[in-house]
């Protein structure tokens, strides 16, 4: 495959980025994913619109829209209709070692691959460590992903898919790259933006289009006493949780995904298809 570096087109095996890039050395960077679908990479301007706020929480000038929609298409061309995601990486560029910046331009690397679908649904365990609801760099999507590195191995250490975070203050959070969703009664609540979680593409889009779910500060055991229990993200769209911490939510004997999940998936799934770069 070859990759948008820059500026210009370049295989993926001669694409290089300066070992002095900021992004690379201390994580100065931010960046966006979605899935391709017939050529089209969904929620496209939803995603650029997050780009670009991300950038400006980093500090970063902000990316050329127009440029990085042309290099988005270009990319995704080598997909010929496959399933796929493509990537938006958007650094700091080269710099001093260290945490201070340079005065070099941006690097913008956009890059698409084929996809495999997920699975329909997941198992998540809840990890020892927490999201900082309060850090400097709380709800942006930066390149500086150690923490979900660690939680992702934890988690698939102890057989599950996917790790999912509290906050400083006993909260629900958030998973490595999705956001998490519990059924109680047959209402559905997710954890608000001042949990510390990632403003989702795919989270705000449900929300828009399910207006009865509801945001609500939510604690480990809302997720541990849960009936049904999702994920959403912008790959997975809206994925069931077979599993929480070794435990089939509603009961061993509970459908997965359940049928409140399932509703969701549809309306998500139905919406999605009418318009794939909703606004």
């Amino acid at each position: 495959m070859r990759v948008w570096l820059n500026g210009a087109m370049v295989d993926g095996d001669a694409a290089r980025v300066s070992v002095f890039d900021h992004g690379f050395t201390v994580g100065d960077g931010v960046f966006e994913t979605t899935k391709v679908v017939a050529g089209v990479p969904f929620a496209l301007t939803r995603h650029l619109t997050r780009l670009a706020a991300s950038a400006e929480a980093m500090g970063l000038p902000p990316p050329d829209a127009a440029t990085v929609r042309e290099a988005v298409g270009r990319v995704v061309q080598q997909l010929e209709g496959r399933p796929g995601r493509v990537r938006v990486t958007y650094t700091a560029g080269e710099a001093p070692l260290g945490s201070g910046r340079g005065d070099a331009a941006p690097t913008l690397v956009v890059a698409a691959s084929a996809m495999t679908p997920w699975p329909d649904t997941e198992s998540v365990v809840l990890v020892p460590w927490v999201r900082n609801e309060r850090s400097a760099v709380a709800g942006v999507k930066t390149t500086s992903y150690g923490d979900n590195v660690v939680a992702l191995a934890h988690a698939r250490a102890h057989g599950a898919g996917e790790a999912i975070f509290a906050n400083t203050v006993g909260e629900l959070c958030e998973g490595t790259g999705t956001n998490v969703f519990v059924v109680h009664d047959g209402v559905v609540r997710t954890p608000p933006l001042s949990s510390g979680c990632l403003a989702g593409v795919t989270r705000a889009l449900l929300l828009a289009w399910c207006p009865e779910i509801r945001e609500e500060r939510l604690t480990p055991a809302d997720l541990a006493s849960a009936e049904e229990v999702f994920l959403t993200s912008s790959t997975r769209d809206v994925q069931g949780v077979h599993s929480v911490d070794g435990r089939r939510p509603g009961g061993d004997a509970a459908p997965a995904p359940g049928p409140i999940t399932m509703s969701a998936a549809s309306v998500f799934a139905e919406k999605a298809a009418i318009n794939p770069d909703p606004s």
